[in-house]
Protein backbone atom coordinates (compact mmCIF):
# COMPACT_ATOMS: atom_id res chain seq x y z
CA UNK A 1 0.00 0.00 0.00
CA UNK A 2 1.02 3.27 -0.67
CA UNK A 3 -0.02 6.66 0.65
CA UNK A 4 0.37 9.72 -1.85
CA UNK A 5 -0.34 13.38 -0.58
CA UNK A 6 -0.99 15.53 -3.58
CA UNK A 7 -2.36 19.00 -4.31
CA UNK A 8 -5.95 19.11 -5.31
CA UNK A 9 -5.19 22.61 -6.86
CA UNK A 10 -1.32 21.83 -9.42
CA UNK A 11 -1.33 18.36 -8.83
CA UNK A 12 1.93 18.76 -7.49
CA UNK A 13 2.85 15.30 -5.76
CA UNK A 14 3.91 16.45 -2.57
CA UNK A 15 5.62 12.86 -0.87
CA UNK A 16 4.28 9.33 -0.10
CA UNK A 17 4.47 6.76 2.43
CA UNK A 18 5.21 3.12 1.06
CA UNK A 19 4.13 -0.26 2.91
CA UNK A 20 1.39 -1.30 5.13
CA UNK A 21 2.95 -0.53 8.52
CA UNK A 22 1.15 2.70 8.79
CA UNK A 23 -2.13 3.20 9.69
CA UNK A 24 -5.12 5.71 9.46
CA UNK A 25 -5.33 6.10 12.96
CA UNK A 26 -1.17 7.16 12.73
CA UNK A 27 -2.03 9.47 10.06
CA UNK A 28 -4.61 11.28 12.10
CA UNK A 29 -7.11 10.07 9.57
CA UNK A 30 -9.53 9.36 12.44
CA UNK A 31 -10.05 13.59 13.33
CA UNK A 32 -11.93 13.65 10.16
CA UNK A 33 -15.40 13.86 9.60
CA UNK A 34 -17.04 11.36 6.69
CA UNK A 35 -17.64 14.59 4.81
CA UNK A 36 -14.05 15.26 5.02
CA UNK A 37 -12.57 12.22 3.88
CA UNK A 38 -15.11 11.62 1.43
CA UNK A 39 -12.96 15.35 -0.21
CA UNK A 40 -9.48 14.49 1.01
CA UNK A 41 -9.03 10.77 0.66
CA UNK A 42 -9.65 8.29 -2.13
CA UNK A 43 -8.63 4.81 -2.39
CA UNK A 44 -7.89 2.61 -5.82
CA UNK A 45 -8.58 -0.76 -6.77
CA UNK A 46 -5.11 -2.04 -5.67
CA UNK A 47 -5.50 -0.46 -1.97
CA UNK A 48 -3.53 2.56 -2.52
CA UNK A 49 -4.45 5.77 -0.64
CA UNK A 50 -4.41 9.15 -2.08
CA UNK A 51 -5.00 12.05 0.27
CA UNK A 52 -5.64 15.38 -1.06
CA UNK A 53 -3.77 18.34 0.27
CA UNK A 54 -3.21 22.40 -0.25
CA UNK A 55 0.73 22.87 -1.04
CA UNK A 56 2.22 26.16 0.02
CA UNK A 57 2.38 27.75 -3.16
CA UNK A 58 -1.23 27.12 -3.97
CA UNK A 59 -2.04 27.95 -0.51
CA UNK A 60 -0.58 31.57 -0.54
CA UNK A 61 -1.92 31.75 -3.88
CA UNK A 62 -5.59 31.37 -2.78
CA UNK A 63 -4.63 33.59 0.19
CA UNK A 64 -3.63 36.60 -1.76
CA UNK A 65 -6.56 36.37 -4.54
CA UNK A 66 -9.25 34.75 -3.03
CA UNK A 67 -11.41 35.16 -6.04
CA UNK A 68 -9.51 32.17 -7.51
CA UNK A 69 -11.39 30.12 -4.86
CA UNK A 70 -14.49 30.16 -7.57
CA UNK A 71 -12.63 28.91 -10.34
CA UNK A 72 -12.74 24.97 -11.22
CA UNK A 73 -9.60 24.70 -11.59
CA UNK A 74 -7.40 27.79 -10.16
CA UNK A 75 -3.72 26.99 -10.10
CA UNK A 76 -3.26 25.05 -12.89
Amino acid sequence: MTIKYMCPHCQTNLGEIQGSTVSEYQLGFHFLTPEERNDIISYDLNGDVTVRVVCDYCKEALHTNPELSLLGNPLQ
